[in-house]
């Protein structure tokens, strides 16, 4: 054996069992489309799909969208497609624009905000995946990927606001007060 296959263990074999997946723009009509907190979210990847390394989330965020302040226990990155998002990050506030990357530290409170006036689009990638359960377990289905949520009456948001409080620890996730 030489130096090298004593250093670093050989590669697995290939997982047959695992299949290439190809998430086409709705012209196959099996992605999933969530409306939340405004937003809508189109699953592109789950866990199912990676073995539950990563899920990869196509996230169009109109103007005003965006969640609440927050943290969880993964790494979540964005790629910012279209427009621009305000972050917060640990309170201090960052602005990232169309062709920029952000990487969110797991434990980190953060959110992020459209505050302009064109809608914004995003893709998202946590590690490992999970993120993409806890949404489609507490948004709403929506036709497209650019279909809004429905509006929320105050009684309905404060529902929804107690089912996301109650679902947050069962996703690794600390949904926090605003500053």
């Amino acid at each position: 054996m030489s130096e090298t296959e004593t250093q670093y263990p050989p590669l697995p074999p290939d997982d047959l069992s695992r299949t290439l997946r190809l998430a086409q723009q709705d012209n196959d009509g099996k992605l999933t489309h969530i409306g939340l907190v405004g937003d809508t979210y189109t699953i592109l990847l789950s866990g199912k799909d990676t073995n539950e390394k990563f899920c990869v989330i196509d996230m169009h965020v109109p103007p005003g969208g965006g969640p609440g302040p927050h943290r969880h226990d993964f790494e979540e990155t964005f790629i910012v497609l279209d427009g621009d998002i305000e972050l917060t990050f640990r309170g201090n506030k960052y602005r990232a624009r169309a062709g920029e990357t952000v990487n969110i530290p797991a434990n980190a409170p953060h959110q992020f905000h459209n505050g302009s006036f064109r809608t914004a689009r995003m893709i998202c990638i946590c590690a490992p995946a999970g993120n993409e359960r806890f949404f489609m377990e507490l948004g709403v289905p929506v036709a497209t990927r650019t279909a809004p949520p429905p509006e929320m009456s105050e009684q309905e948001m404060g529902e929804f606001l107690k089912k996301a409080n109650a679902l947050a620890p069962k996703y690794r996730t600390e949904l926090l007060k605003e500053a």
